[in-house]
């Protein structure tokens, strides 16, 4: 095998591997939304999926904005993720899990049994 072929299938590899991380979280987003009455598909529209992400964690939808500010934008996901975790009954480890590595927490709430706690989206 010459470098050309390693670094071909090296490629494709980190790219499948990529490809299975967002499979996972979309699925885990998926569900997650199902779980607080907001309609799953709006894990694959780009945008709109922060817009319900937001409000599931509990935070107005106009939070939205902030997101495109240079550096409140994370402060704003560091928030939006811990007001998330306590959406879903947990606490400080699942902010950590969520912030960290989110692509193996969101489907952990997502398809586990975490229960949304807050008023459901109707």
């Amino acid at each position: 095998m010459n470098g050309t072929d390693f670094l071909m299938t090296f490629g494709w590899g980190v790219w499948g591997i990529g490809l299975l991380f967002g499979v996972l979280m979309v699925a885990g987003l998926w569900t997650m939304f199902a779980k607080a009455g907001w309609p799953g598909w709006a894990a694959i529209i780009p945008i709109y999926n922060a817009y319900v992400l937001t409000k599931v964690a509990g935070r107005p939808g106009w939070w939205l904005i902030l997101y495109f500010i240079p550096l409140v934008n994370f402060v704003v996901i560091l928030v939006v993720m811990w007001d998330l975790a306590k959406a879903f009954g947990h606490g400080f480890l699942m902010w950590l899990g969520f912030v960290f590595l989110g692509w193996i927490f969101i489907p952990v709430v997502g398809f586990g049994g975490s229960q949304y706690q807050l008023a459901r989206h109707s």
